[in-house]
């Protein structure tokens, strides 16, 4: 186009440029007119070859392309550069967990009731395994292989709910744990040729066999759920163990320790290669219960042998210091084997310890809610003296009963038992005493609802102990008020007396009762019972011990303690529990007899202490629907107490 337009140009327009046709650097303004005037026929021609439009619109759309290009790798590199090199680092660096060792558990004499051993656990690493669907299920179908008693449907089914490249696809999914030694291996051995499965060696606990009463105490740890993941957040993972009852759950923290961290290098199959760095962890604590596992055999196989003469299921007894409030012994019956629940249950065979009609699962000890009976007017008989409505000289006549309109409140001895007073109405647990006492007879005033509960309250009753364990009950003492809300019936001079002697609607705890029984034996003071004695570091080096000190000191007077001690003393020295004069030392206690049914037998109660003038030990029995106390409660304590002041001491 250029060579043509030359040709036109010289053709056309011969001249030459002559002195003063270009002043001062610039055209002559008439030639240049000419020129253009000239040339103005091959506009069509120029504009034909080359339209400046057209390039003014390529040029844009490359400036717009290269705009959103630079964008773009701006986006990636500068604003999502720590997001992006993070994830990349994700598939190649990885923070792991170095889990702590679970601290142990002692009776009080250093005996380890629990062990940490092997546990063979598998767990899926979503995001490491292979993308491809066939190959995905290849692995699957070979660790299902391998197991032998897993589904490859059931593993497929916890996968689905995982989405690929979520925080929870990089997180543990739990595949089964308490794998045999040889599978584990075949697993383990297999695994570099399976990415994203991961055989590791986690700790299983395992109890110690001191009978089956001690995995009500101890309880037992599992594997950890959805709920308790949620509750405790980033402490847990979802292959981790939790205590679920007893000691291990109320002293999780201590037990549990503090993990420690490792930063690997790891290869495209998700494996490792390399340690980075790593953090050390602190082994969990050890604890030291109180329990004496000598006494808790013996006294598990005294309940044990009482219930199969009388061929009954249920029962309950606990042993504690009264000058401290430890708990030595605690039996609950019937109970389970925690290594069971340790090891895995299946769903059948839960429920059919869960739904069992006696109730394995359930602590009578803490949990249980009974009518107290007899083992009761101690703290009547106290309350009584206190608000100086008897002294230790006030005497009734026991006819057999009282009668107040239609109503008659019998004795349990048919002509009743002539004139007692205080003492021996403790000693023979003469029941019209105490109606006098609690809610007065003709001109005699009594204590009353309101004073009764003030006292019962005062010994520890309708409120939780403190125990350091899980699942106490409260008890319950009724009042007017909850009577004509609950039952819209007012309260009535019967239910005054029955609250007297135990029955109606009070329920107490078999700790409870054990617990004001302490009060008596140690002459004024309410101690919290409790079952750890000391904890220790992972070295058995002593941290820290149980305060001793007591919760109330002086409950009442002592002059009155002493009235009602001697009135428990003559219960075994010419009273209900005479068998129990045959104890190497001198033994002070309470009989009870609690009805709960117009068509069951009642409950059979013992409570008592020994020595008599320095008590060592208050032991409680209760046996559910075992009629007299003096008949199958007193027994036990007799044969207990009789082993632990002689073979035992």
């Amino acid at each position: 186009m250029g060579f043509l337009f030359r040709r036109q140009f010289k053709r056309r327009h011969p001249f030459t440029i002559k002195q003063g046709d270009i002043r001062l650097g610039k055209l002559n303004r008439g030639w240049v007119d000419d020129w253009l005037e000239e040339i103005s026929g091959t506009k069509e021609t120029v504009g034909k070859n080359f339209d400046i439009n057209k390039v003014f619109k390529i040029s844009l759309v490359m400036f717009l392309f290269m705009g959103i290009i630079i964008g773009r790798a701006a986006w990636l590199q500068v604003i999502k550069r720590s997001y992006y090199y993070e994830l990349a680092e994700g598939n190649r660096i990885r923070v792991e967990r170095m889990e702590a060792k679970r601290g142990v558990i002692y009776d009080r004499k250093g005996r380890a009731l629990v062990r940490n051993s092997a546990n063979f656990l598998l767990y899926f690493v979503p995001a490491d395994l292979p993308k491809d669907i066939l190959a995905r299920q290849a692995v699957i179908q070979r660790v299902s292989e391998n197991l032998k008693n897993l589904k490859s449907e059931d593993i497929l089914s916890l996968l689905s709910g995982i989405k690929p490249g979520s925080f929870e696809s990089y997180q543990p999914l739990f595949i089964a744990d308490n794998i045999d030694y040889d599978k584990a291996m075949t697993v383990y051995l297999e695994s570099d040729n399976m990415p994203g499965v991961i055989i590791t060696n986690k700790t299983r606990r395992e109890y110690n066999w001191y009978g089956l009463s001690l995995s009500h105490i101890l309880g037992y740890t599992g594997k950890i759920n959805d709920k308790e993941l949620a509750k405790f957040g980033s402490e847990y993972l979802p292959i981790d163990y939790i205590g679920k009852i007893g000691m291990e759950n109320f002293w999780e923290n201590e037990m549990k320790g503090v993990n420690g961290k490792k930063q690997i290098e790891v290869d495209a199959l998700g494996k490792e290669k390399k340690i980075l760095n790593q953090e050390a962890g602190q082994d969990g604590h050890n604890l030291v219960l109180s329990i004496d596992v000598d006494l808790q055999k013996k006294l598990e196989e005294s309940v044990i042998a009482a219930l199969q003469k009388n061929h009954l299921n249920k029962a309950c007894a606990i042993a504690l210091d009264p000058n401290n409030g430890e708990i030595l012994a605690m039996v609950s019956l019937p109970s389970y084997n925690n290594n069971d629940f340790a090891r895995g249950l299946t769903q059948e065979e839960y429920q059919n310890i869960s739904n069992h009609p006696d109730h394995p699962l359930f602590n009578r000890c803490i949990s249980g809610e009974y009518p107290s009976g007899s083992v009761i007017k101690p703290i009547i008989a106290v309350a009584a003296l206190e608000e100086n409505i008897i002294n230790e000289n006030t005497s009734f006549l026991s006819t057999g009963g009282i009668r107040i309109g239609q109503w008659f409140f019998p004795d349990w001895q048919a002509g009743g038992h002539g004139i007692t007073n205080v003492r021996r109405a403790l000693a023979e647990s003469i029941n019209t005493f105490f109606y006098y006492i609690g809610g007065g007879y003709q001109d005699f005033k009594g204590l009353g609802l309101e004073r009764m509960v003030k006292y019962e309250k005062l010994f520890g009753l309708d409120t939780q102990s403190g125990i350091d364990m899980p699942g106490e009950a409260n008890g319950f003492l009724p009042t007017k008020e909850w009577k004509e809300k609950t039952k819209n019936q007012p309260w009535y001079i019967g239910d005054t007396y029955h609250l007297a002697i135990g029955q109606g609607d009070i329920l107490v705890t078999p700790l409870q009762v054990a617990d004001y029984t302490a009060i008596f034996a140690n002459h004024g003071s309410l101690y919290r019972p409790h079952l750890i004695k000391q904890v220790l570091n992972s070295r058995d080096e002593l941290i820290s011990e149980v305060d001793y000190r007591p919760i109330k000191s002086n409950v009442v007077s002592s002059k009155n303690i002493n009235i009602v001690r001697e009135g428990m003393r003559q219960t075994i020295t010419a009273g209900s529990a005479r068998s129990l004069q045959s104890v190497p030392v001198e033994v002070a206690g309470k009989t009870g007899t609690a009805q709960w049914s117009t068509t069951k037998s009642p409950h059979a109660w013992f409570t008592g202490f020994a020595p008599y003038d320095k008590p060592q030990i208050v032991i409680t029995v209760l046996i559910e629907q075992g009629g007299e106390g003096s008949y199958i409660a007193v027994p036990i304590a007799n044969e207990v107490l009789t082993w632990y002041f002689s073979q035992k001491k």
